[in-house]
């Protein structure tokens, strides 16, 4: 099947410029009948006669001559056009909108100088919240933690993640070391609160699989990072995942539990297809990919 922009117009310039069917043929990389096909339902569909055909010859009609040149005049503006936009396509250009959740920002804003320093032309609009922003119609690339809810979107897994559960060395110092999952029930932990209102439940690999553990604590927050705050200021033990302690390593947090660590939701990069493949975007995927490997 002819493609959209083989529609005809080609055809007959290149029937025109060869001197033949077959040159032509040969100059778009199709058969000779897919050209002499084109042409004729040109012609079909304008209700005239461009070419004079004849056995020893091939020629325009008078009709054939005028359109001939407003066809070239098309071609030459398409030529144009797509050199227009050839930038667009090739170099990362205008405003790219970006939603991540509190807890990957500090580390996205932290790798976004060297973005855009290489891409003087490309802008970024970062909005920052652990709610659902459709991808399509609110933002261009958002970054999800956890389960992918629309099979409309691209995704582009970012990295995996495990669950750390730490504590400060002063805590650890005062309180002891849990050995155990069971020991937490005599320490202070400091929870989650989840979208669902309820403190989330702390992930242990336990048996070959991951359990979910009801732990208690005086204090209850709804952002990741005061997490690590409350742990390191010694307020007690946190659950976190792994990619947040990496930038506040020198923090002095103490990893408990370790040979009980378990596999965390991944991380991904969603958006629409078409914007997934833009220039503008591909940099920015890029730099979500190092900011939180």
């Amino acid at each position: 099947m002819l493609s959209e922009r083989f529609s005809g117009v080609q055809p007959l310039v290149a029937v025109v410029d060869g001197g033949s069917f077959r040159a032509a043929a040969a100059q778009l990389g199709v058969s000779t009948a897919a050209v002499s096909k084109a042409v004729a339902k040109l012609e079909r569909e304008l209700g005239v006669r461009l070419l004079e055909r004849s056995s020893r010859r091939l020629g325009l009609t008078r009709e054939g001559a005028v359109y001939l040149e407003h066809c070239r005049r098309a071609l030459a503006a398409m030529a144009d056009g797509r050199e227009a936009v050839a930038p667009a396509r090739t170099s990362a250009r205008g405003e790219v909108r970006l939603t991540v959740p509190f807890i990957a920002a500090r580390r996205v804003v932290a790798a976004m100088p060297r973005l855009l320093e290489r891409h003087a032309g490309l802008s970024i609009r970062l909005q920052v919240t652990d709610r659902w922003l459709d991808p399509i119609a609110q933002t261009d690339v958002a970054v999800r933690i956890g389960e992918l809810p629309d099979s409309r979107l691209v995704a582009r897994r970012l990295r995996s993640t495990r669950w750390v559960t730490l504590a400060s060395p002063e805590y650890l110092a005062r309180r002891g070391v849990p050995r155990t999952i069971a020991a937490l029930a005599e320490h202070e932990c400091l929870r989650f609160l989840a979208p669902d209102g309820k403190p989330r439940r702390w992930s242990f690999a336990h048996g070959g699989e991951t359990i979910a553990v009801a732990v208690q604590g005086q204090l209850v927050v709804d952002q990741g990072e005061l997490l690590l705050a409350g742990a390191t200021a010694g307020l007690g033990i946190c659950q976190v995942l792994d990619f947040m302690l990496e930038p506040r390593a020198a923090g002095g947090l103490l990893e408990l539990l370790p040979e009980h660590a378990a596999a965390g939701p991944p991380v991904h990069a969603l958006g629409a297809a078409g914007t997934m493949r833009s220039a503008a975007v591909k940099p920015v995927l890029a730099m979500l990919a190092a900011a939180l490997a």
